[in-house]
């Protein structure tokens, strides 16, 4: 049986919104998306629906060479490369269809990064924020177990959890030329 891998991507944008997260949260890393795909045109997150409008938030898909990431080359980018069973990743591609297939009934979870701040898991239904979304994919899935509730995951403890698996560390424009040579 083939392998199969997911693939967590973790960068920072430079937006307004990403420097008052640095602000509160000082990270190399602010933003996860997970793809399911070894090309990574397609990523899964939560975060701006539109590129332009930072209020828009919620499920989102993405691309690195779109939307906020075409905004700016220099972006720091870092992609991890995890080995999964066949259940694992059908499970999760499962989730994110059904994700895809509701995503108007999924919000940006302001109130709950605000309890990430204070240290207080806030869990709402159906509201995520971006790295409470990828974590909370590979805790359901049984790709990994971590001691806090996604609700108090940041991209740095997934970072810390896999950081054996990194393909690539870098910046945004330098990856799109050099995207097929290493994964």
């Amino acid at each position: 049986m083939k392998e199969k891998y997911i693939y967590l991507v973790f960068t920072k944008t430079g937006t307004w919104f990403s420097k008052v997260l640095d602000f509160f949260e000082p990270s190399d890393y602010l933003h996860s998306s997970l793809s399911l795909t070894e090309n990574l045109d397609t990523l899964y997150s939560f975060g701006r629906r539109n590129p332009n409008n930072p209020f828009s938030g919620g499920f989102a898909v993405e691309n690195l060479e779109t939307g906020v990431f075409s905004k700016n080359k220099n972006i720091s980018l870092s992609i991890y490369k995890i080995n999964v069973t066949q259940k694992q990743y059908q499970l999760i591609d499962d989730m994110v269809n059904n994700f895809l297939i509701n995503e108007d009934q999924y919000k940006y979870n302001m109130l709950g990064l605000l309890g990430f701040f204070i240290n207080k898991p806030i869990k709402r239904e159906n509201h995520f924020f971006c790295s409470q979304f990828v974590s909370e994919l590979l805790i359901t899935s049984n790709v990994v177990k971590l001691d806090k509730p996604s609700s108090l995951t940041k991209p740095s403890d997934l970072i810390k959890v896999y950081h054996d698996n990194l393909v690539y560390k870098g910046h945004t424009g330098d990856f799109s030329k050099l995207k097929n040579s290493f994964i």
